[in-house]
């Protein structure tokens, strides 16, 4: 669960992702969209990449998934996709509508939800992915990291991608369409960027363990152990999975059936 520090953290940041300006670029499939921190610094958004189909770098990523994978902030659905036509059990979750909408057009399993909300098949995921930036979300990694870690059985894997820089950054944000200052919508919301070094100091005090870390086409990514206890839970059920995230129902809260 959450705290309500939490909480207060994480509503402007679902109501920003949520705004027309995101919606729109995904839609038309490209930017500009920024974030723009409080002194004007902007973090390109790599919608076109990120509307793409899963390139060779994703591909790489997703061959060391194991089993049951949670995709946190799978933004328009390119990897859950592609885990879906390899006929994995996959989910990917974001709090925008757009982004949910594009990922079942697209015959990928998605769900409308936060991860600080209750989620279909907690402690029984195997892997977890937070690419794109996601590692950003709450603006509180400690409190990420611990999240994922009751997501993911004992010993699950969590796969993220590190800023290719030695940061460990915390700052309010806002959506912007362009550069300028004009532009940017909705309140300001917590976001956070980390490099490989700064990862591993935030999760090792938590007990996770690093399991490898590589580069590739110019990404950073870091794959980590949660802690070993024994567990009989099986996996999500790649079948309840599917069923149970129809667009009609995109905030149904519907648990996974067990194997």
């Amino acid at each position: 669960m959450s705290t309500a520090h939490e909480v207060m953290a994480r509503d402007p940041a679902e109501h920003s992702w949520s705004a027309d300006p995101y919606a729109d670029a995904l839609r038309a499939g490209r930017g500009p969209l920024f974030l723009r921190r409080g002194d004007g610094w902007l973090l390109p958004l790599d919608v076109e990449r990120w509307c793409a189909r899963a390139d060779t770098v994703d591909r790489q990523v997703l061959d060391r998934c194991e089993s049951a994978v949670l995709d946190v902030g799978c933004g328009p659905g390119r990897l859950v996709t592609e885990l879906a036509a390899r006929g994995r059990t996959a989910l990917g979750i974001d709090i925008s509508e757009a982004a949910v909408a594009h990922t079942l057009d697209l015959g990928g399993p998605a769900l409308r939800r936060s991860v600080f909300e209750p989620l279909p098949g907690e402690g029984r995921w195997n892997t977890t992915l937070l690419l794109d930036g996601n590692l950003g979300i709450g603006g509180d990694p400690r409190a990420l990291l611990r999240r994922v870690a009751q997501l993911l059985l004992p010993d699950g894997l969590l796969i993220a991608e590190t800023v290719p820089a030695d940061v460990d950054e915390r700052a309010d944000v806002r959506l912007v369409r362009g550069t300028g200052a004009q532009g940017a919508t909705g309140a300001a919301f917590p976001w956070a960027r980390l490099g490989t070094r700064a990862l591993l100091r935030h999760a090792h005090p938590l007990g996770w363990r690093t399991a490898d870390q590589w580069t590739a086409g110019g990404r950073s990514f870091v794959a980590l152990r949660s802690r070993s206890t024994s567990s009989s839970a099986a996996p999500p059920n790649s079948r309840a999975v599917i069923s149970s995230h129809r667009r009609r129902k995109p905030l149904a809260d519907s648990p996974v059936a067990d194997s």
